[in-house]
């Protein structure tokens, strides 16, 4: 689950429907002007009106009561605007629309509105909405002149084009999958930028094409893409990672890739939680590939979506080869490693030239056989060595540096929760981090780095976490 929305977004079908607007100034106009795009049949109440509303009154657009309002205005009204001057009269108002549970749009009140009306991007019959629940509407402007430029003028007709299409490819392509990809296609690929560019005749030649050929291809094989999430922040996920998240049917992600990721997918793809908990309900790896290559011979775009890269201490390289034996296709997108990211946010340079001259991953746990890393060359200074899931093990493996030669002066630094809102990082020297991680009661997921860069820290360190009034960097 995600967090908290203040609003449900919706769009409102008014055809027909009685809609009362309370004041009859500029703002009330601007208003007004959509509102009569919607079909809605307008009432209008004022003592006082600005001389477009009174000539679109004479012009039969909609009703004009010039009087002060009445609570038998409201009978009959399936929405309401206030934009009166007087703060009183409005609130009384929306108190009258909330005792008969019409939604109301107090202008400018915020506390008082039981929906508010959002910046819009309009492409006809496309729509874009942007708003920021009242915080800020300058900012929801900007935003909107933004993504005007990128928004193409004949999107809606675009989009109209494509609803001409509907019936023949129902009749044509009677699988739901099928039709998605056929749609998928055309947004995609040359039917629609030739459309764009106005070449509505060479688009609808490629549509036939591409109909033709759907209708008699076999349905499409199934394919798994292993997808890196990144270390937590969702702006970490790469672009060509988002699109397959859009593009997913069915996505197999980890415990720890966060929400935030996850609200980036497909609303309708199929969301299966796979993963591993120290000491708690884990799905084992031979279930997974299973589900991998179950998705995938059903003919489903399947993403495997991994914290950090699927290949450094992901496991993989351990899918990549169920699917091989199983002659399921695959692809790979990688993500911004836990170490890259998490030390980047801490302000912790991997390698430095006056400090570290190599970085090593490492696993904070031993292999299933048992098999330890080699600690000497850990050890050694001029480097900097990145232990992963290594905070249940922190004493262990700091003992095992300092028995193979570390000093216990070596600058180290526990990072919990890296490039997330509630990241924390503990830093310190071998002989005492352990200690200081105790007193901090830091919590997993959380990287254990330790090297002469580590004491960069305290002067490169800049991200600062949204949800603590504690300062989150603390010295041991």
């Amino acid at each position: 689950m995600g967090h908290a929305l203040n609003y449900f977004p919706a769009f409102f079908d008014l055809r027909g429907l009685r809609v009362l607007v309370v004041g009859a100034g500029e703002v009330a106009l601007r208003k007004i002007s959509l509102l009569e795009r919607t079909g809605a049949l307008i009432t209008l109440v004022a003592p006082e009106v600005v001389p477009e509303l009174a000539a679109r009154a004479r012009g039969g657009h909609l009703t004009l009561l010039q009087r002060e309002f009445q609570a038998e205005d409201l009978d009959g009204a399936r929405l309401v605007v206030v934009a009166t001057a007087r703060r009183a009269i409005n609130r009384w108002i929306a108190s009258l629309c909330e005792a008969r549970a019409i939604p109301v749009n107090v202008v400018d009140d915020k506390e008082a509105s039981r929906f508010i009306v959002p910046a819009i991007i309009d492409r006809d019959p496309v729509l874009v909405a942007i708003s920021t629940g009242g915080s800020a509407p300058v900012l929801a402007r900007r935003l909107r002149e933004r993504l005007e430029a990128l928004i193409p003028q004949r999107f809606g007709e675009l989009a109209l084009w494509l609803r001409e299409l509907r019936s023949a490819a129902g009749e044509r392509l009677r699988d739901t999958a099928a039709r998605r990809r056929f749609y998928e296609t055309l947004v995609d690929g040359a039917a629609a930028r030739r459309f764009i560019a106005g070449d509505r005749r060479g688009a609808q030649r490629i549509a036939q094409q591409l109909l033709g050929t759907s209708a008699l291809s076999a349905p499409p094989a199934g394919e798994v893409t292993l997808v890196g999430a990144g270390p937590g922040d969702p702006e970490l996920l790469t672009l060509k990672g988002l699109r397959a998240l859009q593009d997913a049917d069915v996505i197999l992600h980890d415990r720890l890739v966060s929400a935030g990721v996850l609200e980036l997918a497909r609303r309708d793809a199929t969301r299966i939680c796979v993963g591993k908990a120290s000491g708690g309900a884990s799905t084992s790896q031979e279930a997974i590939n299973r589900l991998l290559i179950e998705h995938a011979r059903a003919g489903k775009r399947v993403v495997r979506l991994k914290g950090g890269d699927p290949f450094v201490f992901g496991r993989g390289g351990e899918e990549l080869q169920a699917l091989a034996d199983a002659d399921i296709r695959y692809c790979v997108i990688p993500g911004i490693t836990a170490a890259a990211g998490v030390a980047a946010y801490a302000g912790i340079p991997l390698t430095h030239r006056e400090h570290a001259h190599s970085v090593s991953f490492v696993t904070g746990h031993a292999d299933k056989n048992g098999v330890e890393p080699d600690w000497r060359a850990l050890a050694a200074s001029g480097q900097t060595a990145v232990f992963y899931m290594g905070l249940a093990r922190l004493p262990v493996i700091i003992e095992r540096l300092l028995t193979h030669g570390a000093p216990g002066s070596r600058p180290a630094a526990v990072v919990a929760r890296g490039t997330s809102e509630s990241q924390r990082v503990v830093t310190g020297t071998l002989d005492c981090l352990a200690a200081a991680c105790a007193a901090a009661d830091l919590e997993s997921p959380a990287l254990l780095l330790v090297g002469d860069v580590v004491a960069l820290q305290a002067r490169l360190a800049w991200f600062e976490p949204g949800e603590s009034d504690e300062d989150l960097s603390r010295s041991a």
